[in-house]
């Protein structure tokens, strides 16, 4: 039986926005819940056994610490400070330091590179950095407007060390008034075109994102959530960071390699209740022995960032006795569509709108369409957990939004449709981001990035369809003259391709073309690569050869 929510239809038909004028998630959340059950907020373990359990009043003087520290060196409401860390507690003590501050936190991966580091920190103006001691060299040459700098683990050049400016820092700060719609946090994520963008949250939304932790991850005080996320994309704020903690739930949080075997063993020993994760972790871990692990405390599994195979979750359901609830949200909005255990599971449905929310399927003009039509998935709005925009970029963010009669529209970009009963089902990107794992990736930064390579004349990047990833990027390359595909030559550029920007970037199939699809105007075609590539996987005996 679910913990929050027994009626779907009910629950949607009263529920009204709440949002409060001020928010700011360090005092209204970490602070009240330290003062008021002091619970588990964070149990964190590594690959090599080590181990550190967090009460609610351990992250509220922490970060109270952290934020003094910078304060001290200058960040202050509306600075941007750029955080990169792998899974480790400091990367929660940093971000709430920042929310307590007002300042605007970017969340960022490990993997990304100089260039890419340098984008981010040019683009927002990124006033302070906070990133591992073994990770200095990346921000060689680019700081030079970034006077504040802190290091986990040790000083470096330029750097101070984290546990020292938290050791010598003010125990207390006054806590900046931040109101609805402050800035409080920025992704980015990759685009079509161009360099990634910036998406620019407000205090309000982290407020909103309660929502899915509530209706679909079903938390509350005395659970365990296990979202193996990485830290830089939004997914890791709505659960494992706001949404969880504004529950009053505990995260579990593991920073090792992945190892399908290695999660059900964690599973069991920290008795994870909720169990979020990718369809593609999901399509290793069922095929171990779930059978040999005590999963009694496990009661709720769900899975967002990718379509959901069928086979995946009929086998997790047969095997464990829980089914997966998907969910379907942007980073620019988070969870919007889900699925709840108080309704009927349909396999390869993206599930339904959340309380508070207005989604259709809607035409070019905005007019609501029929059930079974596909169209574009929109959002009516205004929502709180709605991005305040794509920042330094009006133009992007006015195109994102339709006027019709019926109001103003976010449109999301992906074409769906739903059935006669509300459930809305995904068919595909209108643009051509590559979607691999759950990671977003814009098939224009790997293009840049392959034709910085000696070799590479003309290239178009794509997402392939995979059985275990949803996709794969793969590259049509044209090489210069002289120039002969071998598999050496593959491999060193896809290796430059890692060098170039993130690796989980790289196209993991290069082949060679003599031409590529092009418009009149001489545009690559990528859709046409796309339905080559479709072609050559669904292609029959009785379809004939390939043409």
């Amino acid at each position: 039986m679910p913990r929050n929510m027994q009626d779907y239809d009910a629950t949607r038909a009263s529920f009204r926005w709440q949002v409060p004028e001020r928010f700011n998630f360090a005092t209204n959340v970490v602070d009240h819940l330290a003062g008021e059950t002091d619970g588990l907020a964070l149990i964190w373990a590594n690959a090599a056994g080590e181990e550190r359990i967090f009460r609610f009043s351990d992250i509220s003087a922490a970060s109270k610490r952290a934020a003094s520290a910078l304060a001290a060196r200058g960040i202050g409401k509306g600075d941007v400070v750029l955080v990169m860390t792998p899974r480790i507690p400091e990367w929660q003590i940093a971000m709430v330091a920042c929310l307590r501050l007002g300042a605007v936190a970017i969340p960022c991966i490990e993997m990304l590179t100089s260039k890419d580091l340098a984008f981010r920190i040019s683009h927002a103006g990124v006033k302070g950095v906070i990133c591992r001691a073994s990770h200095v060299a990346k921000f060689d040459g680019i700081l030079e407007n970034t006077p504040v700098r802190l290091s986990i683990g040790g000083a470096r050049a330029g750097f101070d060390d984290w546990d020292s400016a938290l050791a010598m820092a003010e125990p207390e700060i006054t806590p900046a008034e931040v109101m609805a719609d402050d800035p409080a946090v920025l992704y980015y994520t990759s685009g079509s075109t161009g360099m990634p963008k910036g998406v620019l949250h407000a205090a309000r939304g982290i407020y909103a994102w309660r929502g899915s932790a509530e209706f679909w991850l079903d938390l509350g005080p005395g659970d365990i959530i296990w979202c193996t996320a990485d830290v830089g994309w939004s997914k890791a704020g709505t659960s494992i960071l706001f949404g969880p903690w504004s529950a009053g739930a505990c995260s579990f949080f593991y920073d090792g390699p992945f190892d399908p075997a290695e999660r059900l063993r964690l599973l069991a020993k920290y008795r994870v209740t909720v169990y979020c994760a990718p369809g593609t972790e999901l399509f290793r871990v069922v095929d171990e022995d779930i059978a040999t692990h005590d999963l009694t405390r496990l009661r709720h599994t769900v899975s967002s960032g990718e379509t959901l195979n069928p086979v995946v979750a009929d086998r997790w359901r047969r095997r464990t006795g829980i089914p997966i609830l998907e969910a379907y949200g942007q980073t620019e909005t988070l969870m919007t569509l889900l699925n709840y255990a108080c309704k009927e599971v349909r396999d390869g449905s993206m599930g339904l709108p959340m309380p508070g929310l207005d989604l259709d399927v809607i035409d070019d003009s905005g007019r609501r369409l029929p059930a079974g039509t596909e169209g574009e998935i929109a959002i009516r709005l205004p929502v709180p957990q709605m991005m305040l925009g794509y920042l330094h970029d009006e133009e992007r963010t006015l195109k994102s939004v339709i006027d019709t009669p019926d109001g103003q529209w976010f449109l999301t970009g992906d074409r769906g449709e739903r059935d006669l009963d509300g459930y809305f089902y995904y068919r595909g990107r209108r643009d051509d981001v590559i979607n691999s794992s759950g990671y977003r990736i814009g098939p224009t930064e790997v293009e840049n990035a392959l034709l910085e390579h000696p070799a590479v004349l003309e290239c178009a990047v794509i997402g392939k369809p995979d059985s275990e990833r949803g996709e794969i990027v793969k590259a049509f390359i044209v090489l210069r003259e002289a120039q002969q595909m071998t598999e050496a030559l593959a491999r060193q550029i896809q290796e430059h391709v890692k060098k170039c920007t993130a690796p989980y970037k790289y196209p993991r199939e290069v082949e060679a073309v003599t031409d590529l699809p092009k418009t009149q105007t001489g545009k690559i075609q990528r859709k046409a690569l796309r339905d080559l590539e479709k072609a050559r996987i669904f292609r029959t005996p009785e379809t004939g050869p390939e043409i």
